[in-house]
This record gives structure tokens, C-alpha cells and sequence, in this order.
């Protein structure tokens, strides 16, 4: 019974509290309903403008690649190409705002329009894992940047504008704030106990063994205590290192299997390909003293009871706090049992 008490958790890498009321699973729904994805896709769409050879926005044009792309986005967030001493008046000192330079570039990660990261093979991703050390690198070479921000949007309700698969990579002058919460929280710890804090975090979850989904010997895939996701999961380095780059290649192809690993059990938890904003949190680049940055990657998964029931961000946690309504650790369960074969492999 006490495993339907609500209560609040606490997030040791934000440093914030959020309320868990598991006793709400039961309640009726009678919301919105999400259209499901068509998952029979063509292995080429020549109407797509990310596949090989196919014309992008402004008539620039893709080459006719065979495996993972890069491009610098054709519709960027940020510019590099202003004055970083450009004055923005507001005409209040509480009014404040800054020029902020940065890279948009686009990640294709195979040429298969019909293919997502849970039915690609570990060989493939593993290909994606190595752009994602070799653009870290690349962009640090400027030293104004200070972050490389690696991401998925998966699927339309995820606002993914196009199906084929892809990522993004947007480098900032200066750290973004999430990222920002997540340093300072770090570090605090490294100075406390000279261990970095997923380095603890990971050795209470192994000890506990409640919300741990897959693991080998580089990574561990587990549902973290904070999860506010419904199916929200954290890889963590075994190893602490800071950047993609610094792993090893037993490491990274160890990577490539805990992302093939999770994903293929999301799109098994409701036989769908299942939608998720992914992120990469590496150390800042360009900045000194940072032993005590551990590399992870977040899952946020928005799909709560069905392919078609999402979860909402309502309004008590944009007001309040940030709420879920059932137990990471069932989420787990879940998660752990589901097997490591996809189900469209299975039904053929």
C-alpha cells in the first residue's frame, strides 16, 4: 500500500522536487486521443528532403550519401555570422538580453527513409555515435562555444517535422540553463566527495536493483528515481568521461547497443514506433576543471496509457511542479521485461 502514497522525490542533477501520485493510474480518460504513425514507410520518398540525393530548402541539394550526413540546417536556431558586441537596448535594467551566437547542424543517420534508431542495426548506430564524437570535436575548435548539444526529436507529437531518421546538433556561445543546472549540481558533488554523481547515482541503482531496464559492460539503461516521464530513462557511462569523444571503441560500440536496447523496448511497450525527445550531456567545451562532468543521455518519452494517449505538461506543473501519476519504478518493470527483439521482427 505504501507504494500508492503520493510523495515527493527530489532530482539530485537539478537540484528540484516533483510530486509522484501513483494512485492516479486508475483514473478515466476521456482527452485527447493521438493519431498513431504510419509505419509503413518507402525505403526512399523522393518528396523527403532529407533522403540521398533529393533537394533541400533554397534548392540546395543532398549527395547521394550511403551512410550517416551532416549539414549545417538550412533553417537555423542560431547564426554565426553577427557581432557578438551588438547592443540590445530594452530600456530596463530588469529587461535583459544577449546576442547568442551558435551552429544549427542536421544529422541523418542512415540513408533508409523507412527506418528508425530501434530498427537500425548496432553497426549503423554505432556509426552515428563516432559523427556525434567527430562534430563534438569539430565545433570545439571554435573557442567562443561553450556547449555542443546533441538531440532527437522522435516522431510528430515530439514535433519531428519529417519521418526520416535524424537528429540535430546545436552549439551555443554560452551553457544553456538546463545543462547549467546539471553542471553546477556536479560539481558540487565532485567537491564533496571527490566521485562524480552519477558515479554514486549508478552504484545506488545496482545496489537497489528496482529501476534498472539493461545494462553491458560500458552502460546501464535504468529509470531514474526523479523520472517525471511516464517511460523516461537515463543512460549512464560506467566509465566517467566527459564527452563522447573520450570513450573507448568497446565503449561506444557499448553505446550503440544500450541506444538499439531501449529504443527497440519502447517501440514494444505499445507495438509502435514510439516518440521521445532525446538528449546527449556532455561537459561544456571550451572550459577548464571539468572532472567532475559524467556523460548520459536522457530518454522523455510522452506516450503515458496507449500509442495514442500522451502525457500532458498541464497545468499544475507549469504553475506548481513538475507531477506524474505512477511509479518509476513500475515504469521499469515494465520496461525490463519487455523483450529485446522488436515486435515487428517477432509478428514476422
Amino acid at each position: 500500500m505504501s507504494s500508492q502514497i503520493p510523495h515527493r522525490r527530489y532530482n539530485p542533477l537539478t537540484d528540484e522536487w516533483f510530486l509522484v501520485s501513483p494512485h492516479r493510474t486508475q483514473r478515466p480518460w476521456q482527452g485527447q486521443i493521438e493519431k498513431l504513425p504510419d509505419e509503413h514507410l518507402p525505403e526512399y520518398d523522393p518528396t523527403c528532403y532529407l533522403c540521398p540525393g533529393n533537394k533541400r530548402a533554397g534548392d540546395k541539394q543532398n549527395p547521394d550519401y550511403t551512410e550517416t550526413f551532416v549539414f549545417e540546417n538550412d533553417f537555423p536556431a542560431l547564426l554565426t555570422d553577427i557581432d557578438p558586441n551588438t547592443p540590445l537596448e530594452t530600456g530596463s535594467p530588469l529587461l535583459v538580453k544577449q546576442v547568442e551566437r551558435g551552429f544549427c547542424r542536421v544529422i541523418c543517420f542512415t540513408p533508409r527513409h523507412d527506418l528508425t534508431l530501434a530498427r537500425m542495426s548496432v553497426e549503423t548506430i554505432r556509426r552515428v555515435v563516432d559523427v556525434w564524437a567527430e562534430q563534438t570535436l569539430d565545433l570545439a575548435h571554435y573557442d567562443w562555444l561553450h556547449y555542443v548539444q546533441i538531440f532527437e526529436s522522435r516522431g510528430a507529437i515530439m514535433g519531428a517535422s519529417n519521418p526520416h531518421p535524424h537528429g540535430q546538433l546545436w552549439a551555443n556561445e554560452r551553457v544553456p540553463q538546463f545543462v547549467e543546472k546539471e553542471d553546477r549540481m556536479q560539481r558540487l558533488h565532485y567537491a564533496k566527495h571527490g566521485r562524480t554523481l552519477l558515479s554514486d547515482v549508478l552504484a545506488d541503482e545496482m545496489r537497489l536493483n528496482e529501476r534498472i531496464v539493461w545494462q553491458n559492460d560500458s552502460w546501464v539503461v535504468l529509470v531514474p528515481f526523479w523520472a517525471f516521464w511516464p517511460f523516461e530513462t537515463l543512460l549512464i557511462s560506467r566509465r566517467p568521461v566527459p564527452f563522447v569523444h573520450d570513450l573507448t571503441d568497446d565503449e561506444r560500440t557499448g553505446l550503440a547497443e544500450a541506444l538499439s536496447a531501449i529504443t527497440i523496448r519502447y517501440d514494444n511497450v505499445f507495438e509502435t514506433s514510439f516518440p521521445y525527445g532525446m538528449g546527449v550531456h556532455q561537459a561544456p567545451v571550451n572550459t577548464p576543471n571539468i572532472e567532475h562532468w559524467h556523460l548520459h543521455l536522457h530518454f522523455f518519452p510522452p506516450l503515458l496509457r496507449s500509442a495514442t494517449v500522451r502525457k500532458f505538461v498541464a497545468s499544475y506543473e507549469l504553475f506548481a511542479s513538475l507531477q506524474r501519476d505512477s511509479n518509476p519504478e513500475s515504469a521499469a518493470e515494465r520496461l525490463r521485461s519487455l523483450s529485446g527483439v522488436h515486435y515487428r521482427d517477432q509478428q514476422s
